[in-house]
This record gives C-alpha cells, structure tokens and sequence, in this order.
C-alpha cells in the first residue's frame, strides 16, 4: 500500500454505484485506488473494523490511515486520478452541507434511482434477482434458475 493509495468500500450490488466505481477505475492510471465490494466473501474476516451497515448507508473510504465517508470520499478519489477539478465544488463551505444532504438522499434510494435510469436511458449496469436476468421488459423470467 502507497501512501497515495484510497481503499474504497462500496456497494457492489448497486448498478450506479458499480458504474460509477468502474469509470473510476478506468481513469485510475496509477492504480492508486482500490476497490472493495462490501459484498465479497469473508468482508467481515478481512476488514473487521469497517461496519458493512454504515458502510451501505454511506460510501466508506480509507485515506492515509483516516476514515473518510461519503462525498469526501468522491472527492478524493477523483482528485487522485486527475478529475478533482470536477468534484471540487463539493468540498466549498456553502455547498458542501447541501449536497452531503443531496448525497446521503441518492444513497437511500440508489436501487430505485439506479433502475429508473437503467430502463429509462440505458444507464448502468444491468443487475439480475435471484440470479436470473429478464429478457423482456415485463420482467417475466425467460431463463429459469
């Protein structure tokens, strides 16, 4: 581990959430960023001091030996890999407070949020229930179990 380096629990189950992480990752020239779904096996065993709860409710992150949550997270990780320009807003004093309010919201409804904009604009990526994909749209389960 780099001192540069930003470890960032995330919910993989999440289509937006997963999107955004892989279009972070594709900027991440210096692999200073490192990703781990909170829904991996033996999450627990391996990071016992995060708590997976807290971490679902808001984006978690480790930074040169801090918790960092939420947007902050956001803005370090696109600062890392070149984009902090973008982000930067984030982080001034008057907006800051509103959009950790905007954030914490887009956080408790990001499965809804992210199948609307799945099936509206093709946004995203694809999740599957139970293990089965639906090939037309009225969700009927066309591949079985």
């Amino acid at each position: 581990m780099t001192d540069n380096q930003l470890t960032i629990f995330y919910d993989g189950n999440c289509p937006l959430c997963s999107l955004e992480m892989q279009r972070l990752k594709e900027q991440d020239d210096k692999q200073n960023i490192l990703l781990i779904d909170l829904h991996q096996a033996n999450f627990n065993e391996q990071y016992p001091h995060i708590n997976v709860d807290k971490a679902l409710a808001i984006l978690h992150g480790e930074y040169q030996g801090k918790l960092l949550l939420g947007l902050d997270v956001t803005h370090r990780a696109w600062t890392l890999v070149g984009k902090g320009w973008m982000v930067a807003p984030l982080q001034w004093p008057i907006i800051k407070p509103l959009s950790h309010l905007a954030y914490l919201q887009l956080a408790k409804y990001r499965y809804p949020i992210s199948q609307f904009i799945y099936k509206r604009f093709g946004i995203g990526i694809k999740q599957c229930n139970e293990g089965t994909c639906y090939d037309k749209p009225n969700d009927t389960n066309n591949r079985g179990k």
